[in-house]
């Protein structure tokens, strides 16, 4: 099996049970994938995506909050497609062609909206677990992905410990407080409300909320270290704002914002740090410098709980100006740590 990641595919799920308990009908999943599947399916590498980014993550200069990853997965690269079978699925809840508030309920036949059931770390690799059984594929090489990426990863080392051989967390953590993500969903409820047209959620029918979306992006790409990215081309601070909004923008015009509410409140559960003992995986963690969201301190409490509870662990700190958005942006300088870690596991 071959495939290009130019070629969006989609995949159904009939009836999907929440970890909450409430079924879903027809749920969609939309992913990419590159290269070529091997015969006995051993080969499989899932790549996993940021909170605000998508399967574009991989595409050249995709323009994803957490940098472009065409650098690491692609021929002759870190996750090199010449060998491995890189999928890389947009999750459950997100834009980018999955099942979102944006989705016609097929019972009620209107749009989610807010009515969006409750998901969980668990629901969102459930879903990618039988994307993955209907091309046949039980064993995983590696999970490799930023961010939020990087709380799948670790979910699926504790939900599937013996399903994939290691996990690439990077810029993230094993645990998110819950006051921190119940305080992301109110900020953004509280930011959301401001626009004439959110109506609680139900904005679709009137024209959306774009302005609003655009101020949050501003703000959050400041928190990536973009402002640090553009000062390489860039050295008058209007030039640069207007490079940010204009890159807001354009996420904006893509993205729906009840997607984030619905991926900040899927957090509100995260916490494997208790689970570590049920890790089989060899695990790569990767921090960046100048994270201001995931700062190198998080390395002092998780590497000696990982070894505390027998796990095969490595830590790099990334030597980068760029923040959040280092593991794109410098890629050359943690792409050989990414290729040592995916050769040791055979």
């Amino acid at each position: 099996m071959t495939a290009d990641a130019f070629e969006p595919k989609t995949f159904d799920i009939p009836e999907f049970r929440l970890q909450k308990g409430q079924l879903m009908r027809d749920v969609t999943l939309a992913y990419r994938t590159l290269g070529t599947l091997a015969p006995d399916r051993d080969n499989v590498v899932l790549i996993t995506h940021g909170y605000t980014s998508g399967p574009q993550m991989i595409d050249p200069g995709a323009a994803v909050g957490e940098g472009s990853w065409n650098a690491l997965v692609g021929p002759g690269k870190p996750v090199d497609t010449n060998r491995y079978f890189a999928i890389a699925a947009n999750m459950l809840g997100s834009s980018y062609g999955s099942t979102n508030a944006a989705s016609f309920d097929p019972v009620s036949r209107r749009r989610y909206g807010p009515r969006f059931p409750d998901i969980t770390v668990s629901d969102i690799i459930a879903t990618q677990r039988l994307l993955l059984a209907q091309h046949g594929i039980d064993k995983l090489v590696a999970i490799v992905g930023p961010s939020y990426g990087g709380y799948q990863a670790f979910q699926w080392a504790v939900d599937y410990p013996d399903t994939v051989k290691g996990i690439a967390p990077v810029v993230t953590s094993p645990s998110v407080p819950r006051e921190r993500s119940e305080g992301r969903v109110a900020r953004l409820r509280a930011s959301l409300s401001q626009h004439p047209n959110w109506n609680g959620g139900d904005y679709y029918d009137a024209g959306g909320v774009l302005e609003t979306l655009i101020e949050i992006r501003v703000a959050v790409l400041k928190t990536y270290g973009t402002e640090a990215r553009l000062r390489d081309t860039m050295s008058d601070p209007a030039e640069i704002e207007a490079a940010i909004r204009d890159e807001a923008t354009k996420w904006a015009k893509g993205f729906d914002a009840n997607s984030m509410i619905i991926l900040a409140k899927a957090l509100r559960t995260f916490d494997v740090t208790a689970q570590f003992a049920k890790i089989r995986a060899k695990v790569l963690y990767v921090l960046s410098r100048t994270d201001e969201l995931f700062p190198p301190e998080l390395a002092a409490t998780v590497m000696p709980a990982l070894k505390a509870a027998g796990v095969d662990a490595d830590y790099l700190l990334l030597d980068s100006e760029y923040g959040h958005s280092a593991s794109g942006r410098d890629a050359h300088k943690w792409a050989p740590c990414l290729r040592a870690f995916m050769e040791s596991l055979g």
